[in-house]
């Protein structure tokens, strides 16, 4: 079965997309990448979209621009899906669904709705397959955050009979996955740890006035020296204290929290130049994740385990050597070495998901998410004329 996943996460910078072969039975296992391309986002789509996800679009506008935004991705998604198949060498008509996750615009569990867009009418028209989306509101639906849904996928790729893992997910949002040595999928467990890139991102396009929008390679942070004082200001952190379920996004670690940060760093650290923020937020990113570990998962015994991390924070030097620094004694490995390129596991996931919808197959864990039953989640649109 032949599935492309496509993904746009928080940092809205490009549509990733994954062509993935899938056996046709209740296993995922064994699966096939066929391919895995990224299509970058425009600065100008990236900022419509960080600006309405921020409520910064004028009240009288906020519908239409909406409407604009949900079209104008729903061609990029489009664009992602054709060109991945391309490069793979496959037919489209071969290709039994697209599934998309969608640009996440508004994400509130506490108030039980999540909302992500990107026509799926339209990706269905422009490719001709079925599509499925609409993963996260069935979760919701039956009583879960919605999210995390990615760690369905980390237990079909990355479970082991013999080795107890972590799996990271550093996007904007750093999201954590346990996996028991020998478990079955009842007994993974997974949340949203807190921010990732969402607030060295911010904080970056801040400082420059919108000409840059991250810390590329890491450099800024890796010049910069930690403030610990400021680094206890934000670990006094609410939700990091919260215990799982629990999941969350650019409505507490986006813009305006990063405008709060900088007002905060310039008002406490008033002699320090802006790179020892940066540093200083790469490490609230990295101690998180370590205070998430020890906290949070069941059996962790600290040195000796195993971190497999993926997401765009894994190519970043500055994260990577937080995490060093943070968890000492942990074999720190990307996806790669257990045969996912990180940079397409998100996509891979949600082509995953897609495929369970089609074999009417549950495709999430809810134990995860806090949902009060396994369901299969996501909507089907579109598809040839005579199925």
């Amino acid at each position: 079965m032949r599935v492309i996943g496509l993904m746009s996460g928080t940092s809205a910078d490009a549509v990733d997309a994954a062509l993935v072969e899938w056996p046709g039975g209740t296993s995922p296992r064994p699966f096939t990448l066929r391919g895995a391309i990224e299509v970058p986002l425009a600065s100008a789509e990236r900022a419509r979209i960080h600006a309405l996800a921020a409520g910064e679009v004028p009240g009288p506008d906020v519908l239409a621009e909406l409407v604009s935004l949900d079209r104008c991705l729903g061609e990029r998604f489009a664009e992602a899906a054709r060109a991945v198949a391309e490069s793979a060498g496959v037919e489209l008509a071969s290709i039994d669904a697209v599934a998309s996750h969608g640009q996440t615009i508004a994400h509130h569990p506490e108030r039980g709705g999540t909302l992500q867009i990107g026509s799926l009418a339209l990706i269905a028209e422009r490719t001709g397959c079925r599509v499925v989306g609409d993963f996260r509101p069935g979760d919701m639906a039956a009583g879960g955050q919605g999210a995390p849904l990615a760690p369905f996928f980390h237990h079909a790729a990355f479970a082991d009979a013999s080795e107890s893992r972590a799996v990271l997910n550093l996007g904007g949002i750093a999201n954590l996955t346990w996996l028991p040595a020998g478990g079955d999928a009842e007994s993974v467990l997974a949340f949203d740890v807190g921010p990732a890139n969402s607030l060295v991102d911010g904080v970056v396009e801040l400082l420059s006035g919108g000409a840059e929008s991250m810390d590329r390679d890491g450099a800024r942070a890796r010049r910069g020296s930690l403030s610990p004082a400021f680094l206890a200001e934000l670990l006094d952190d609410s939700y990091l204290d919260q215990a799982p379920p629990k999941s969350t996004g650019r409505e507490r670690y986006g813009r305006a929290r990063c405008a709060e940060i900088l007002a905060e760093w310039r008002r406490i650290e008033p002699d320090r130049g802006d790179d020892d923020l940066l540093a200083t937020l790469v490490a609230y990113t990295a101690e998180g994740i370590a205070l998430a570990c020890g906290r949070w998962l069941p059996g962790w015994q600290g040195a000796g385990e195993r971190l497999l991390v993926g997401g765009g924070g894994a190519a970043n030097p500055a994260v990577m050597e937080a995490l060093g620094r943070a968890l000492p004694g942990i074999a720190i490995d990307p996806f790669d070495a257990c045969g996912v390129p990180a940079d397409a596991a998100e996509a891979m996931a949600f082509a995953l998901l897609g495929r369970n919808t089609l074999l009417g197959l549950p495709n999430h864990l809810p134990q995860c998410t806090g949902a009060s039953r396994a369901a299969v989640l996501g909507a089907l649109v579109g598809g040839p004329p005579d199925e």
